[in-house]
């Protein structure tokens, strides 16, 4: 039975991935922002346990951790939570710079470091939910482009100096998915929300899956998942070159 720490449990993809590991048999612990909040995943999730630490402060994990009892293996380290503010660069004011790199990267590597020796004797793998922001930056999202370009540098370095240890490195670069955060994307843009027209998380949480169940002879190190335009009953999105996933 696997362990998996999971980040970003409480909707979207994240949730998908921690109820199908969870229902296969595997160990999950997943990663709160508070107390209440991990309540609400013990509630939701029976069986899993649950850590506290807020990502929107990277500058406390290591303290956190250090106050709980922290599991002594890690095979999988998930990192999908994420957030999003639109604004362009004229606009945005440090506080939503600072919001969208600590939570999007800096508390991603902060993590990383805390639990890699974990994953050194688990000769575990590391995997990146980034998105499509994380390959090409577009106006109005230059904070939120910044962390997932940020993210990807993070991936891509750590692949190569854990390579030697055994530690794997996947980024999963998902288009626009059907989640509470696109439902907000959509309101910021003054859009109206279909959340058919984009791709279903259960989708990208077989994408993840196949990935971390790769045999040890192989690697994954970048996998891009797209809305499909020929899904019957299904309007293909209009395209629009100005918005990432």
């Amino acid at each position: 039975m696997a362990t998996h720490l999971i980040t970003g449990a409480g909707s979207g993809i994240g949730a998908a991935v921690a109820r199908r590991l969870q229902e296969r048999g595997d160990d999950v612990v997943l990663l709160a922002r508070d107390a209440g909040r991990a309540k609400e995943f013990a509630d939701r999730y029976p069986g899993a346990r649950t850590l506290v630490g807020d990502l929107g402060n990277p500058d406390r994990l290591s303290w956190a951790f250090g106050q709980q009892s922290m599991p002594e293996r890690i095979d999988t380290l998930l990192h999908i939570a994420g957030v999003v503010e639109l604004g362009e660069v004229g606009e945005l004011t440090p506080k939503a710079w600072h919001f969208q790199l600590n939570a999007n990267l800096i508390a991603p590597a902060e993590i990383t470091r805390l639990l890699l020796p974990q994953l050194r004797v688990s000769q575990g793998q590391v995997l990146f939910v980034n998105s499509g922001a994380g390959l090409a930056a577009h106006a109005g999202w230059s904070a939120y482009a910044a962390s997932k370009h940020g993210l990807k540098a993070l991936a891509d370095s750590l692949r190569h100096e854990e390579h030697g240890n055994g530690v794997r490195v996947t980024t999963v670069y998902p288009g626009r998915t059907a989640s509470p955060m696109q439902a907000k994307v959509h309101q910021q843009e003054g859009k109206e929300y279909d959340a058919a027209r984009w791709i279903d998380p259960e989708s990208v949480a077989t994408t993840i899956l196949m990935a971390i169940d790769l045999p040890r002879d192989a690697e994954v190190n970048d996998l891009t998942v797209r809305p499909a335009a020929d899904v019957p009953g299904r309007r293909p999105p209009a395209p629009d070159r100005r918005l990432p996933a």
